[in-house]
């Protein structure tokens, strides 16, 4: 959990900060990660951002300094969740459920059946697309990735990942129509 020389002697203040706060900052990150490894990771990014930040004077005063490193290092464990979720495309449909963010938890047998019958209608879409579109769809959509992170992901430019996307929706629409299947 030690800081490792990005701090220059002369900025005192920053020490003492380090001091005061960074087991704090470090329980904070490993309360999140649950992995001594990744929080001293994530820890010490967080530390060189917050001195970076500073030296540039991009830091403004419109908050405590403690809410703003902390939001730093809740960024980082967010960047670190992302990473390591995106590190496989999905391809298999029985991964996960497309509607999983829609129960209403009740019990009902037929909200059940028709959510099953939904899920299957949308898998059959899906699978009916060209691979690279299927992969699009499940990145932005069902793993909640940005198109950026879609681009660095399948190694190619932004404007490939976007138009891609307006593909697969426009080919979604047509399967859909062909097939008599209002979306």
């Amino acid at each position: 959990m030690e800081v490792k020389s990005v701090i220059p002697e002369n900025d005192k203040i920053i020490e003492v900060f380090i001091t005061r706060h960074s087991q704090k900052i470090y329980n904070f990150i490993f309360s999140k990660v649950l992995d001594k490894n990744i929080t001293e990771d994530i820890f010490q990014e967080t530390f060189i951002k917050m001195v970076k930040t500073l030296k540039k004077g991009e830091y403004s005063e419109e908050g405590k300094f403690l809410s703003w490193v902390m939001r730093i290092a809740h960024n980082l464990v967010i960047d670190h969740f992302r990473q390591t979720q995106r590190k496989r495309i999905f391809r298999n449909f029985e991964d996960f459920s497309f509607l999983s963010g829609i129960e209403d938890g009740s019990p009902d047998a037929e909200k059940h059946l028709i959510r099953q019958q939904t899920e299957n209608r949308v898998k059959r879409l899906i699978e009916e697309l060209p691979p690279d579109q299927q992969d699009v769809i499940i990145m932005r959509i069902y793993r909640d990735m940005t198109f950026k992170e879609i681009s660095e992901e399948m190694g190619v430019n932004i404007n490939t990942s976007l138009g891609r996307m307006r593909y697969a929706l426009t080919n979604l629409r047509k399967i859909a129509k062909r097939n008599n299947i209002s979306i």
